[in-house]
């Protein structure tokens, strides 16, 4: 990041103000002007807390696919699948015990198993063959998704949060002020602000995992030289099946996640890997931190241009990604895993 605003000190400029701009409509009030080209504060923070939610449900997702796609080299597209897959195991468990937290167990182990299940009999015979893996992934993503509707059929889940999660809680953010002077304050469903929590959780896990611990050192050194890693003794295979499936079942837990505030339906798992895809993308290929910047960037895109520019929404979404691809095709952050 440092080199870009060395090169472009214009753009980082500009970046720079619309980051302080962005920091100032959220947190202060708005004067009379503002609210009448901008629309209510309410909508507005709605909209920047809904994108910052969605954002860590791409981020369980694409975490997983970073490992997987952008750290092992794995071209796996059958990882929306594999979310899908998770959402409804963790309905059915949820609806059969009543306990939410065992949806994200289950929804974890057998996810992850199927992913252990996908490294031996495909990945594994394919090292290095992005075009088979793209293809027998793409078969298997669409074989999948018809096993999915023939067991659960075409319609919505929805998996029910614990009633201590139900509700919203007042956050220190004032929407507006009364004719009073009396502040008025931004209320959020809870549920959202523990799941988002859990992303920024697992994802300084994960990273310390991968840059403080021995087995992140084997599975970086693993890609970077996988015959020496293997010539001192090391079972790099073993490493990359436990990596591969720990990707696979971040997927799973992304399912349970995503029908928890949002729903699971067939066509979700198209949408979720090709966010998945762009994310990774805009925030850099193998980088946790990357990944995370890359999907509250297009979290935010996606819900505030929902808001404010219905009809472009998705188009902004793209644009984002066609000027990364321009200015930084190896992703906004590439250093450290």
């Amino acid at each position: 990041m440092r080199r870009f605003f060395d090169r472009h000190p214009f753009w980082s400029l500009v970046i720079a103000l619309l980051v302080a701009f962005f920091i100032w409509a959220i947190f202060a009030p708005w004067p009379p002007g503002m609210e009448a080209w901008a629309g209510r504060k309410k909508i507005f923070l709605n909209a920047v807390f809904n994108g910052i939610t969605l954002g860590a449900l791409y981020f369980f997702v694409a975490s997983g696919f970073t490992l997987i796609f952008g750290l092992m080299k794995n071209v796996n597209l059958a990882h929306g699948s594999l979310y899908m897959l998770g959402g409804y195991i963790g309905y059915e468990v949820a609806n059969t015990t009543g306990w939410w937290i065992l949806s994200f167990v289950a929804a974890f182990i057998v996810v992850g198993l199927l992913g252990i299940i996908l490294q031996y009999v495909v990945f594994r015979r394919m090292e290095g063959e992005d075009l088979k893996q793209t293809l027998v992934t793409i078969g298997i993503s669409i074989v999948l998704a018809d096993i999915m509707l023939w067991i659960w059929g075409g319609e919505f889940y929805q998996i029910l949060a614990p009633g201590w999660l139900s509700g919203p809680v007042e956050l220190p953010l004032v929407t507006a002020v009364k004719s009073s002077g009396e502040l008025v304050y931004l209320k959020y469903p809870i549920v959202r602000l523990v799941i988002l929590l859990a992303a920024i959780v697992v994802g300084i896990l994960m990273w310390l995992a991968l840059n403080r611990t021995r087995i992140g050192m084997l599975v970086r050194a693993g890609v970077d030289d996988r015959d020496m890693l293997s010539a001192t003794g090391v079972r790099i295979q073993r490493v990359f099946v436990l990596v591969f499936a720990f990707g696979a079942g971040l997927a799973g837990v992304a399912g349970v996640v995503g029908g928890t505030f949002q729903s699971i339906a067939p066509g979700e798992d198209t949408r979720f890997l090709l966010a998945s895809l762009v994310v990774v993308i805009v925030g850099g290929m193998g980088s946790i931190p990357g990944a995370a910047l890359g999907a509250v960037i297009i979290g935010l895109a996606e819900q505030i241009g929902s808001v404010y520019f219905p009809t472009y929404a998705v188009v902004l979404t793209f644009l984002i990604m066609v000027l990364v691809l321009a200015f930084r095709p190896q992703g906004l952050i590439t250093s450290g895993r």
